[in-house]
């Protein structure tokens, strides 16, 4: 009914109406207009008893309380099932039936079901998630007769809380559990009253089946919203800069980017023999249940879009002038995410309504799609503020990549949301691909054209209304007239070269092709890489350290993801020793992916690998070395660090990681009963 809603209201000539008026394109054109996700039911907790044992859990009849303040508790229910839905196809013009293992909660839209709800928080909260496994039992997560990377226990799952600076231990942020069907399990997060507000994101680690789970949509939004104000002693939140007023209202997206392989299964959900059939036709249905859907060019093969919170192709409504908080997930699998605005031709409109199939996008977006890309401000990165907005026409996402923007459409009219990359040595497939629709805006005629310095003008307005006290306004306002500096909201204090310690963490990544079976494996060289074993900690490290991490690949490129603790980039050299991470730095193949992220702090980070014929063992020839420093706090426990292309994950590209107390005589406490190693 909200979809007929919508299409029965007087539009014009607006997106929305080209949509409505289009007849048969889909089922139901209006969920392809553009809205956030969901957020994820919140209940103030109750005890009950379980099966003897004290729980929280959410009161049935309890009224959903989205804006309990910091320092609450958050009681968020989650259900894992399958669930039976379709996807639209713009090569087709119809609605594919798809059944996908997804997760639920309350507010899900029925008809965008494969983005799940998200969690909405805030520092200072504990957080805590009923996770119910009602998927089919599995006998292949408790028999043993699967090698650890070898994909299996698609049924069996867990939760991931990405980014977030939580405990890796217990019922918190512990990715070594394994949730079988028909268990239910409750996480704790307790959010501290210090972490940094920002841009993150939950999805499933299971290992074995994690590139399946996410593959089929189960991922989520988790944003922590702040509202500390700077001080003279300490940074505070960029939330409390972007308030909404009625000179700006800083309106907010919330973009999850999910890319959903769906082959095509018979009407009894048995896929075909050889490779995966991709043109569903008649009684077939979408799923997703083998790894021969996650190969390095199928994505390409498969026609399939990168889904924004579930809709294809989705159509943004916007106001000339008004700067928007973008806020951009990419929760998918394996493939990068370029994205780029360009003014589209008015003529071009009429396409919006039928979408533009995969193999028609690079023809259409040249055709139709060639006014200038619109800049826009990046000021945060995998949930962190950066010390200064940094101005782009264009930003690369990886695979775990979450990037915050500042974008302002000057002119009314039509735009194109691109998905393309200028050089193949920025995708992690290596190959130049071709560009992809994500979407389109209509930008409604309202306010005056914006000109380059706009933002420093808009937010400058925005300090000036600030409660902030008066000397740390005044550096505000200064610091943002200087180049639209961030100083006073980086949530981490620099790691200065003294701190470090003298030992350095040595990683690489390695795809094995020597023998019959490929090898997924890391080491501290090439030579000693090896597939994940499970129970084995390769790297023990000791709380209050900081130290120097140097990443490289021996074989194709992969995007490092660490738990826990973010890390702040030193530098980015390619083969030729240029720092690319230089504001302003051009890899020899016109990449830019990595400007300006000298100093900046993230979580995910793409190591560039050589190209070409070589031996990964013995090759030196194309390396890329990443140097990054970080700082272990607060947490002890055991967690991973892994590629963030999560089929190779799965196959073993994956270690375990130990954080212990020092034992105060220069060594690290191995137990708590006095067993030492100096």
């Amino acid at each position: 009914m909200k979809g007929i809603q919508l299409c029965a209201r007087p539009l014009g000539l607006s997106a929305l109406a080209l949509l409505c008026a289009a007849s048969g394109a889909h089922a139901d054109n209006a969920s392809r207009t553009f809205s956030n996700p969901p957020e994820l039911g919140q209940s103030e907790p109750t005890r009950q008893t379980a099966r003897g044992t004290l729980l929280m859990q959410a009161a049935p009849d309890s009224t959903p309380q989205p804006n309990v303040h910091a320092g609450h508790e958050r009681l968020l229910d989650l259900v894992i099932k399958y669930t039976n839905a379709t996807i639209f196809d713009p090569a087709t013009g119809r609605d594919v039936p798809v059944k996908l293992r997804s997760y639920t909660g309350t507010g899900v839209d029925e008809k965008r079901p494969f983005v799940a709800p998200t969690i909405d928080v805030e520092p200072g909260d504990t957080v805590r998630v009923n996770l119910d496994n009602q998927l089919e039992a599995d006998p292949s997560c408790t028999s043993g007769e699967h090698t650890p990377d070898e994909p299996h226990c698609f049924n069996g799952t867990n939760l991931h809380s990405h980014g977030l600076w939580v405990s890796p231990s217990g019922n918190s942020d512990n990715v070594l559990l394994s949730i079988n069907p028909q268990v239910k399990f409750q996480y704790e997060y307790n959010i501290p009253a210090d972490h940094p507000a920002g841009t993150f994101w939950y999805h499933p680690h299971r290992h074995g089946s994690t590139a399946l789970q996410v593959g089929s949509g189960m991922a989520g939004a988790l944003i922590i919203r702040g509202d500390r104000p700077p001080t003279e002693q300490s940074n505070g939140d960029i939330d409390t800069l972007l308030k909404p007023s009625p000179e700006q209202p800083f309106n907010e997206r919330l973009l999850v980017l999910q890319q959903i392989p769906y082959a095509c299964a018979d009407k009894d959900g048995k896929l075909p023999e050889g490779d995966p059939k991709w043109n569903c036709t008649g009684d077939e249905i979408g799923v997703v249940e083998s790894y021969d859907q996650f190969g390095p060019k199928d994505w390409g093969k498969s026609g399939r879009f990168t889904s924004v919170n579930g809709a294809v192709q989705p159509v943004f409504e916007a106001k000339q002038g008004q700067f928007e908080r973008w806020r951009l997930v990419h929760a998918g699998v394996r493939e990068t995410v370029t994205l780029q605005f360009l003014k589209m031709n008015e003529a071009a409109k009429s396409r919006i309504a039928q979408g533009v199939a995969a193999d028609k996008s690079d023809a259409f977006i040249g055709e139709s799609c060639k006014g200038e890309r619109v800049p826009f401000n990046l000021i945060a990165a995998d949930g962190l503020t950066l010390a200064n907005a940094q101005e782009l026409p264009q930003v690369t996402l990886q695979p775990g990549y979450r990037f915050d923007l500042m974008v302002a459409f000057p002119e009314p009219g039509f735009y194109c949301v691109v998905d393309g990359s200028e050089t193949a040595s920025g995708n992690v497939s290596q190959v130049k691909s071709d560009r992809q629709l994500l979407g389109f805006v209509e930008v409604k005629a309202g306010g005056a054209s914006t000109a380059k310095a706009s933002l420093t003008d808009v937010l400058v307005a925005a300090a000036q209304r600030s409660d902030y006290a008066a000397p740390v306004k005044t550096q505000v306002v200064d610091d943002l007239k200087k180049g639209l500096l961030l100083t006073k909201f980086v949530p981490h204090k620099t790691i200065e070269e003294s701190e470090l310690i003298k030992d350095q963490q040595q990683l690489v990544f390695l795809i094995d092709t020597r023998t019959e079976d490929t090898k997924f494996a890391v080491g501290t060289t090439a030579a000693n890489a090896v597939p994940y074993v499970p129970g084995d900690i390769p790297r023990k490290l000791t709380l209050g350290d900081a130290q120097k991490w140097v990443l490289s690949s021996a074989y194709a490129s992969h995007p490092f993801h660490i738990h826990v603790n973010p890390f702040q980039i030193q530098k980015i050299l390619n083969e030729d020793g240029t720092d690319l991470s230089a504001p302003g730095a051009v890899d020899k193949d016109g990449d830019t992916q990595f400007a300006g992220l000298r100093g900046v702090w993230k979580d995910t980070l793409f190591v560039k690998g050589p190209v070409g014929e070589f031996d990964p063992i013995t090759n030196k020839k194309g390396l890329y070395t990443l140097y990054v420093n970080t700082r272990y706090q607060r947490y002890i426990g055991e967690y991973v660090l892994h590629c963030h292309i999560l089929d190779h994950e799965d196959q073993g590209m994956m270690q375990n990681v130990q954080i212990s107390l020092p034992d105060g005589a220069g060594g690290r406490a191995e137990s708590a009963h006095g067993s030492m190693k100096h």
